[in-house]
């Protein structure tokens, strides 16, 4: 029994030893019907019209592409590598992309969807080196200064960048620039050589015929042209039955020096000095690897041989002895006289009319083939795809439509859709897209290869519009489109991959879109990594530190953003935000309704997550009917009309707000009252200190016409105004020396169950401090004195112990009394800004006291 009758499972499959050669069988997974196939060469085509596969059924082999793939051995290894081809090819599940794929034994190969086969590998017996194999490609013209082409090492894959073309770049640029990087190559099949075009961009030709699918073998006296009419060689063969001659299987051996055996095979015409010798063989994996980016590089040839391949269908066929042979044909079946003949006739009449019918409804059902290849021939591609789309309207499943019908589609239409995309037309290019669709409404195939086009251009649209791929990335406004792009692409990588590079092979024009669009689309993924996940980083801190109203928290985080990621639009928005915000809630924390509703109606927030927690946010601001009486008050109190401004907030009823709306319109009716008094004690003694005392009540902001209207008087009595701040300073630093002397407030002082003398002495010094250092830097800030660092840090270690002794005494109310722990928050003095917010107890419930009795003091003449 010989190794090919065998079992597979009864040969054993040796670990691959360096120059090891393998026989390949496949044995069919999907299909068992098909039979196997066994590889006894180091290179194996893989197609539609390649044997065997021509003879399997159309089903079948519809998955495959003219082109599909190649299987070949190397260096003691088994490869198969995909040229990109429609449905792919991949190895246990895993597609073939631009680089070959390594086989094991036992690995499942599949070619397209339904092909699938299990690969069984089997070391080569040694066997005699057969005839060596010399190819000579002598240059047809002598005047371009070309040399000679000896090749002795198989593969030989031609090119630009190869020394045995390059070399004529600086005399032929152009010329050298019409080659491919993967042009073509000779390989020996069963010791004869063959030529293979690698899907060059002008073409390969064989006695004036171009290579399309398949691979030809060589004659002696073919002539054969690359990329036009200026490298034009005849083919000179020589077999050498010297086994020291040059190699006939795949080898990877550098001749350095010129061989004798090399010479001898040269023609006699040919000058071995100047001949250009290959003894070197290129690799398999370099020869079918995928660069489209290198395609972009080859020059279009405006005057690119015609190819003469339709000539050769309308060669006469070699006549016969036709007469001869319907002679012995009519004698075999007992015609021999003429009216046997006559009877045969009638028979034969009717039989002929038959065929003919069948024959003409063959025609018929072949019509649209041959009128879709016709078009095709002719460049008419629009025409083919909507002649396509008409035949799968009626067969939808038709693969062969499908196929067709999308090439056709794609040279149509995808050089002028590039070139509006490389233009940044993109409405043109939309547009093409729009036609397309309507070619091919019936055909899935040409609709996912326009969905892959669209992707690339929504791609290049986004990119351009936000000013290319290092523009800036707009906050609130890119994301969900630069999410999209990329989840698109990753939903399925490899079919993306697939399509797009089969659009890439059948349209020259497309590549260097599609490699750009690689491009950017590698910068797409990082931008989704960096910086949507900064801006994620960034909500998620909004939305924390907002629901525990502690907006100032953003603002370290914030400066960090601006300046570690510059390309991040929109972070001038997020501060313009945060900025009203925090305002907003300090007012909350206040519980000064006066100034939270102005907040309230200037508030303009721009950012989603900003205008998200205002909307948590407003149960706990003042309703309609508060923010209603508060504007008609304003309104009233801008221009000094203080009675309407009282009887407008008295308005007010009950609900969450109406205590701090009831203190807000005493304090009006305060300082409305302050201000009559003031007016009619104007030239009688005391005058001054009233209206001293008057004006260090006055907020700038909230009561700006009161200020406004007594500014002028007390700007005349400045001096006497200045002494009065400095009295008031002055004694709330006398004020806080005496309390710190005395002893801070201590723990055992906040835990009693009542309020005791001492409790109620050192609350009063530190009280009063707070309050005397507040109106004198009010006052100074009116007369507008700058130099006010000493009584500021005054004021801010004062209000520092205030927020600390308030903290201490809320962590106790689980302990105290409420009603005693009210007093007691009243007594030591008001927060400062950002306490309340932190546990603290609302001045509309614990500052009542506080304020009646700064109300008091004021009203009691403090000096």
């Amino acid at each position: 029994m010989t190794r090919d009758d065998a079992p597979f499972l009864d040969v054993p499959v040796m670990a691959p030893k360096p120059g090891q050669a393998f026989d390949v069988l496949l044995m069919p997974v999907s299909r068992p019907d098909l039979g196997e196939i066994r590889i006894g060469e180091d290179l194996f085509a893989i197609g539609r019209g390649e044997a065997p596969f021509a003879a399997y059924p159309t089903e079948a082999v519809s998955v495959l592409s003219r082109r599909h793939a190649r299987i070949f051995s190397e260096d003691g290894s088994v490869y198969v590598a995909d040229l990109g081809s429609k449905n792919g090819t991949h190895v246990n599940g895993d597609a073939v992309a631009q680089q070959p794929a390594k086989l094991r034994d036992g690995d499942e190969v599949s070619f397209g969807a339904g092909l699938a086969y299990r690969v069984r590998l089997y070391p080569r017996p040694a066997e005699a080196e057969p005839p060596r194999v010399a190819v000579t490609l002598l240059p047809m013209r002598e005047d371009l200064g070309l040399q000679p082409v000896l090749v002795t090492g198989f593969p030989f894959m031609v090119s630009k960048a190869d020394d045995t073309f390059a070399r004529y770049r600086d005399d032929y640029p152009h010329q050298v620039n019409y080659l491919s990087r993967r042009h073509a190559h000779l390989f020996l099949k069963q010791g004869v050589p063959w030529i293979e075009d690698l899907g060059s961009t002008n073409g390969t030709f064989v006695n004036g015929v171009r290579l399309r699918d398949q691979s030809i073998r060589l004659e002696p006296g073919d002539v054969i042209a690359f990329g036009g009419s200026h490298f034009v060689y005849r083919v000179q063969i020589e077999y050498e039955a010297d086994a020291d001659a040059t190699a006939t299987r795949t080898s990877l051996f550098v001749a350095s020096t010129v061989p004798p055996a090399q010479a001898a095979v040269l023609p006699v015409d040919v000058d071995p000095d100047k001949t250009t010798f290959v003894g070197a063989a290129d690799s398999f994996l370099d020869i079918f690897c995928v660069d489209y980016r290198a395609a972009q590089e080859d020059e279009i040839n405006p005057e690119a041989p015609p190819d003469a391949g339709s000539d050769a269908a309308h060669r006469p066929a070699p006549r016969g002895k036709v007469t001869m042979m319907l002679v012995e044909a009519l004698r075999s079946f007992g015609i021999r006289d003429r009216h046997q003949l006559e009877r045969a006739a009638r028979v034969a009449i009717l039989v002929v009319a038959v065929l003919g019918a069948g024959g003409a409804w063959l025609w018929w059902r072949g019509a649209p083939d041959r009128s879709l290849q016709q078009l095709v021939a002719q460049g008419k591609y629009a025409e083919a795809a909507e002649a396509s789309d008409k035949v799968l309207a009626r067969h939808p499943d038709n693969a062969q439509y499908q196929t067709l019908g999308a090439e056709a589609l794609m040279r149509g239409y995808v050089p002028q859709w590039a070139k509006r995309l490389q233009a940044n037309d993109f409405d043109g290019a939309a547009t093409v897209l729009g036609e397309m669709r309507a070619r091919s409404q019936h055909n899935r195939d040409g609709q996912a290869l326009i969905g892959q086009l669209a992707w690339v251009g929504d791609l290049e649209r986004y990119v351009v519009g936000r000013g290319g791929a290092e523009g800036a990335i707009r906050m609130y406004a890119d994301e969900a489109r630069l999410r999209e792009l990329v989840r698109r692409w990753e939903d399925d990588t490899a079919s993306h991959q697939r399509l797009l590079g089969r659009i890439a092979n059948d349209v020259p024009a497309f590549r260097d879109v599609y490699a750009r669009a690689l491009s950017d689309l590698r910068r797409l993924r990082n931008d989704d990594s960096v910086f949507l996940a900064a801006i994620d980083r960034l909500n998620a801190a909004v939305v924390t530190e907002l629901a525990r109203d502690q907006p100032e928290a953003l603002q370290p985080m914030l400066a960090e953003y601006k300046d570690k990621y510059p390309r991040l639009s929109g972070l001038d928005r997020v501060e313009a935000d945060l900025k009203q915000y925090t305002g907003l809630v300090q007012a909350l924390r206040d519980r000064a309704p006066g100034p939270l509703v102005a907040r309230m109606q200037k508030l303009s927030l721009t950012t989603p997550p900003f205008q998200a927690q205002y909307q948590k946010l407003k149960p706990r601001l003042p309703g309609d009917d508060v923010q209603r009486q508060y504007k008609l008050a304003n309104t009233a109190w801008e221009q000094g009309e203080g009675a309407q401004a009282v009887t407008a907030l008295k308005a007010v009823g009950s609900g969450p707000w109406s205590a701090d709306v009831a203190k807000d319109a005493a304090h009006k009716e305060q300082v409305a009252a302050q201000y009559a008094a003031v007016k009619a004690a104007k030239g009688t003694p005391g005058y001054e200190d009233q209206l001293l005392r008057l004006y260090a009540s006055l907020d700038p902001e909230t009561d700006a016409w009161y200020v406004k209207t007594v500014d002028a008087d007390v700007q005349a009595i400045r001096d006497v105004a200045l002494r009065r701040a400095n009295v008031l300073l002055n004694r709330a630093a006398t004020n806080w020396r005496q309390y710190r002397n005395n002893g801070l407030i201590a723990g055992e002082q906040r835990l009693e169950a009542g309020i005791s003398a001492k409790f109620r002495s050192q609350a009063r010094l530190l009280a009063d401090a707070q309050e005397d250092a507040r109106q004198g830097l009010r006052i100074y800030g009116q007369l507008r004195i700058e130099d006010t660092a000493q009584w500021d840090r005054i004021r801010d270690d004062i209000q520092a112990e205030v927020d600390a002794q308030r903290r201490s005494l809320n962590d106790l109310r689980m302990v105290l009394d409420p009603a005693v722990l009210k007093t007691k928050l009243s007594l030591v003095g008001d927060a400062g800004k950002g306490e309340v917010g932190k546990g603290e107890v609302g001045k509309g419930e614990a500052g009542e006291g506080r304020e009646a009795g700064t109300a008091s003091a004021s009203a009691g003449g403090k000096p």
